[in-house]
């Protein structure tokens, strides 16, 4: 068949770097298929957890990957393997080795089998924690799973190409940017853009008019629903007309393109790519008529919910089926009357898809045998073991049927290998031989090990930890400079903007009027809407913008204006910030600081205190609880030091309450871990943090007046907290224990209470019940007394505190009730 065929590339290519590249492309595709349909079967038959595989959407990513450019980077989800493929970022082996969750970083370089097959990243890290050059590498920000969660990373990473072309102040990081040409590359699946995250990253890129380039994955289900429960008009583009840029109004290029068609694909794509990079215009790009051949994931078959007619649509529309048709009917009559064809035969690609299958089963085989060698070969060492340990046994047939059945299991786990040597233990324990010390050394070590597979790179192990960052502190001038506490914030803010020009702060009301608090009062004006910027009310895209600012290298300071509003950011938080060196095995790191103000606030919506939620939701982010503004204006100075995510909550009560102005601005750093004692005293010891803080001080000076002398100390920071276990040793001085915090029962102080008593082993110098004194389980109402009765006051600290010293000495302090 003669076709008037065009590709658009940057360089003409002649026929047969053309045919070339078009039947690579078939190659990769197939492949890539081979590997889902492969994949599938591991699944089923037990040798892998789960699959979710891009099956269906090959030839739209082989398009995509072809504009994509060194430099460029993608926030993605859990269909892109053959865009991965087609990068030459993920081979088939490796596509193996994640689906059986291999923990070696080399074998499965995208998580080291701590997620699922199909999330895909890249290193952004030499081994030391330092930065590679990004400029000169194809970029993939860690996936996530839940639904949708891939957006609002995808707007920051979009938007440090805008500042790096804009703002001067950084241009010299060169390894992150080359003039802002970078694209953030974004896939979604159709159904997923129904969640909230989409329209907002979708309305938040159009506003900042960021090089982000959006691709929907578009096979009209979301599992088994059809897209006529999910998108209005059944189509996400005609949802979005409203969005398309025209002469008067910046929005977004809007492309709709049929997902089989590999030559208006890479067309559209190349289109599109030019846009978003030379114009820093938002793109979308909805991909049509795609096919999901295996259903959405081993879970199910798609043939329960699909109709024949439908399931046969599917087969004839096929993207590889349609690509295939496309390169055996392909002809192309020259100026001189010869025809060219990319194959002369069917047989050629017969050939072609058979190399494709033997390559995949080829891989397959040896992931499998990388990955179950390695755990059988610590079979035959645990086997050997409690051989030699049964043969010194009195209870010789229970360790050899432990033995026997190790050596029987045909897919052994190390589950297996060490439970098996710890039940042996049981059997052993009366017994004393030089084997039972080698059963136990192995055990420890196996555990040691793997500590390091499962249980590493949660914070930061290099030597930019924030946690390494030396105290220094604040020094003030021979005449006392009082000023209200915002002031103090404000001028270390502009200290940090002076010397970090990396540093770029955002979010509601935080640029033209310097927050609700004025603690950035002025700071707009003196260095540029790019670096003290407002956004619209949207905190999850706030969170978002920093996780791809921070992974592009900036050093971005996130404002939520109230902590109660941080609810419609927790889940970017937990699932996306908090894991992201964790998922990626420490090879990628977004060090944003999350700036917010909380605590005694009235009413139920402006509680302020949710702390045991966040704390046990972010596990992998800082979180800072500072007692007043200096301490929280060291708390920034310190994360700047450092290379870790964090939570920094601000007393909003405290932004007027007087504080002596160091001279160090910007300087001087508060230590992270680290509590401090703001108060000695014999009688008893009170942990509290915050605001709460001040109330504790205010009852210690009542307390004082019935001979009660209490011991403050300040958490300072939750996450973590103490690690130099100052409280046992206060704890060890008192002899009693009260925790102190606003937060429901159960929630911070539980936590607090656990690590003081279990972790550092407070409970041997207890002679009283440790307590903690809380909120109600309600949230505050409206107003002063909803406050005074439903948290802590200075009448409830001093009545629980004398409550304790009345059980230890009835005798001197005679019951109040």
């Amino acid at each position: 068949m003669l076709q008037d065929t065009h590709i658009e590339n940057k360089q003409k290519l002649s026929f047969e770097d053309f045919k070339t590249e078009v039947l690579n492309d078939y190659r990769i595709a197939k492949i890539s298929r081979e590997c889902s349909l492969l994949g599938r079967r591991e699944v089923l038959t037990g040798k892998a957890k789960f699959g979710i595989f891009g099956d269906g959407k090959e030839v739209p990513q082989l398009a995509m990957a072809k504009a994509f450019k060194l430099g460029d980077f993608r926030s993605g989800y859990y269909r892109d393997q053959t865009f991965m493929m087609a990068i030459g970022e993920l081979t088939a082996q490796q596509f193996f080795a994640g689906l059986y969750a291999h923990t070696d970083i080399k074998a499965d370089p995208m998580s080291a089998g701590r997620q699922m097959g199909g999330h895909f990243a890249t290193h952004s890290l030499h081994e030391d924690g330092s930065w590679k050059d990004l400029t000169k590498q194809y970029n993939s920000s860690a996936d996530i799973s839940p639904t949708a969660g891939q957006m609002p990373r995808l707007l920051g990473l979009a938007q440090a190409s805008k500042i790096y072309r804009t703002e001067k102040s950084v241009q010299h990081k060169s390894n992150f940017s080359i003039n802002g040409n970078e694209v953030a590359w974004g896939t979604i699946g159709n159904a997923s853009t129904s969640e909230g995250l989409f329209f907002e990253t979708i309305n938040a890129a159009g506003v900042l008019q960021v090089p982000m380039l959006m691709s929907v994955w578009d096979d009209e289900y979301g599992i088994s629903v059809h897209a006529k429960h999910q998108t209005t008009k059944e189509s996400i583009s005609e949802v979005l007309k409203g969005f398309e840029r025209d002469h008067k109004k910046n929005g977004y290029e809007i492309f709709v393109v049929n997902g089989w068609d590999y030559v208006q694909l890479v067309d559209i794509y190349n289109k599109a790519a030019k846009i978003a990079r030379e114009e820093h215009v938002p793109v979308l790009v909805h991909v049509k008529e795609l096919t999901q051949p295996q259903g959405h994931s081993t879970s199910g078959s798609h043939e329960r919910y699909k109709s024949k007619d439908r399931l046969n649509w599917e087969k004839e529309h096929d993207c590889i089926t349609k690509m295939r048709n496309w390169i055996l009917d392909f002809e192309l009559e020259t100026e001189d009357g010869e025809i060219l064809r990319f194959v002369e035969s069917e047989e050629e690609i017969i050939i072609l898809e058979k190399e494709a299958k033997k390559e995949v089963v080829s891989a397959k085989r040896n992931a499998w045998n990388a990955f179950i060698n390695e755990i059988k070969s610590e079979v035959n060492t645990a086997c050997q073991l409690l051989e030699k340990v049964a043969s010194k046994s009195k209870n010789s047939s229970f360790i050899n049927k432990y033995k026997n059945d190790l050596i029987a299991i045909v897919e052994p786990s190390r589950k297996d290998i060490l439970s098996a040597a710890r039940k042996t233990l049981r059997y052993i324990k009366d017994e004393s031989f030089a084997e039972k010390i080698l059963l136990q050394n192995f055990i420890k070590n196996s555990i040691e090990a793997a500590t390091e597979k499962f249980s590493t790179h949660l914070n930061s192990e290099s030597d930019f930890n924030a946690v390494a960052v030396s105290e220094k502190s604040p020094i003030y001038a021979k005449n006392k400079t009082l000023v209200d506490a915002r002031i103090i914030m404000r001028d270390n803010f502009d200290a940090i903007l002076k010397k970090h020009p990396e540093v770029v702060i955002f979010g509601e009301d935080a640029g033209f009027i310097g927050d609700v608090n004025q603690g950035l009062e002025g700071l707009q004006e003196k260095y540029g809407e790019i670096r003290v910027a407002d956004t619209g009310i949207r905190e999850a895209t706030i969170i978002g913008q920093g996780i791809g600012l921070a992974m592009r290298g900036l050093r971005p300071i996130a404002e939520i204006q109230y902590l109660d509003y941080l609810l419609y950011a927790l889940q970017i938080m937990s699932d996306d910030l908090a894991t992201l060196h964790y998922r990626s095995f420490g090879k990628q790191k977004a060090p944003l600081i999350i700036r917010t103000r909380g605590h005694r606030l009235e009413g139920i919506w402006h509680a302020g205190s949710p702390m045991g939620g966040i704390i046990n939701n972010v596990r992998g982010i800082h979180v800072l609880v500072p007692r007043n503004m200096t301490k929280a204006a060291g708390f920034y100075n310190t994360l700047l030091e450092g290379d870790e995510p964090a939570l920094v909550i601000e007393c909003l009560n405290g932004y007027r309450l007087k504080e002596e102005l160091p001279i160090n601005l910007g300087e001087y750093k508060t230590p992270i871990g680290v509590v401090e004692t703001v108060k000695e005293g014999t009688d008893i010891t009170v942990v509290s943090y915050g605001s709460t803080l001040r109330i504790v001080e205010e009852a210690a000076k009542e307390l004082q007046q019935v001979d009660i002398d209490i011991e403050i100390i300040d958490a300072q920071s939750l996450l973590p907290f103490d690690l130099n276990n100052d409280c046992v040793k206060s704890v060890a001085k008192t002899n009693k224990l009260l925790v102190v915090d606003e937060d429901v029962p159960g929630g911070a102080s539980a936590y607090i209470l656990q690590n003081i008593l279990e972790k550092q082993n407070a409970y041997i110098h207890l002679d009283s019940k440790p307590s903690t004194l809380t909120s109600k389980a309600h949230r505050p109402a409206y107003g002063t007394d909803g406050d005074y009765f439903s948290k802590p006051s200075a009448e409830d600290i001093f009545e629980k505190i004398y409550e304790i010293m009345h059980e230890s000495n009835p005798n001197k302090y005679k019951s109040l009730y």
